[in-house]
């Protein structure tokens, strides 16, 4: 048994289904000392639920005679927050869990009192989650149900991929460790045998991929929580400051997330900083807002903007002399 909670359920359906326990059956069964089983039945009794001991050879502990234990007991807000959670998950997996969820849903509704089911319908017309992913996520579902797979089973992948900075595709095999849902977007965490490493891949960029027979076994020392927390922090980031003029103020200003910092200017406009990690993401922002934002820093960032820019302008003076 994992911990003292998972001792005590067990401990409270092993009475209820098996009355007459002797106590030291009870301790075997859990895996802990006579004295310990003592212990969680005083820990049960300040918790309001009955024990009592019948003496004699045929006696032992049981619960209270009558005393069952409800199947499930929520909280207003607990019921509401499976709710949630069940509508998410339909929502990020689509067809690979939506089913799933909505069954064990379902289940849950069809024995929940008449007030927590009342709170799940306010739920559902008002705590609303769409749209979480940037793109159609259906196009993604062959690959992320192979990715499923071969996660699960342990097997390794061969996958055709494009990396954002390489104009050229690489074949990888992979060890798939995890999934990995973030910014609108999902992601495979896995070690890659081509860097000899961990690394994390877009599945969109994902152009083909085939689960393996051969399988794989995730490092002992590999903690996903830890790699996704310390994913960024050796990357090379380039950091910009960059001056809004008053027109698209309020647009930067209500979209603070992509931001660094802000800064609010006499005049209306705005100073704010962003960190990328390269300078062709940073450059491609910029163009975006035209001449109404201009690149403080650094130099190297001004002079792919101006490059760029000009390039821009010279084809479509090019196409209006050819019309």
């Amino acid at each position: 048994m994992s911990n003292v909670a998972t001792r005590l359920i067990t401990l409270i359906f092993t009475l209820q289904n098996h009355p007459n326990q002797k106590a030291s059956d009870l301790a075997e069964k859990l895996g802990v000392s006579l004295r310990t089983v003592h212990r969680y039945f005083g820990m049960l009794d300040e918790l309001g639920i009955p024990v009592y001991a019948e003496r004699g050879p045929y006696g032992g502990f049981s619960l209270v005679r009558g005393y069952k234990i409800p199947p499930l007991i929520f909280t207003l807000e607990e019921a509401v927050a499976v709710y949630l959670g069940t509508s998410l998950v339909g929502e990020m997996w689509g067809q690979l869990y939506r089913e799933a969820a909505q069954g064990a849903m379902a289940k849950l509704e069809n024995i929940l009192p008449n007030e927590q089911r009342s709170e799940i319908n306010w739920a559902r017309r008002s705590l609303i989650v769409t749209s979480l992913h940037r793109a159609d996520p259906s196009t993604l579902f062959p690959i992320l149900e192979d990715l499923r797979r071969a996660t699960r089973e342990e097997h390794q992948v061969s996958a055709v991929y494009q990396s954002a900075g390489n104009a050229k595709v690489t074949k990888r095999k992979i060890d798939p460790y995890a999934l990995v849902f973030r910014a609108g977007l999902w992601y495979l965490v896995g070690y890659c045998h081509l860097r000899t490493a961990p690394r994390t891949f877009r599945v969109d960029r994902i152009q083909k991929l085939s689960v393996l027979n051969q399988s794989f076994q995730i490092l002992e020392s590999f903690d996903i929580h830890k790699y996704l927390a310390s994913e960024f922090k050796e990357q090379p980031v380039v950091r910009a400051r960059l001056r809004f003029s008053p027109e698209v103020a309020p647009m930067v200003r209500s979209n603070r997330f992509l931001w660094e910092s802000i800064q609010e200017e006499k005049d209306g406009s705005i100073v704010a900083t962003q960190t990328a990690p390269d300078l062709h993401w940073l450059a491609s922002m910029v163009l975006s807002f035209a001449n109404l934002v201009t690149v403080l820093e650094p130099p190297e960032l001004q002079e792919m903007v101006r490059d760029w820019a000009q390039a821009t302008a010279n084809l479509y003076s090019a196409q209006k002399e050819r019309q």
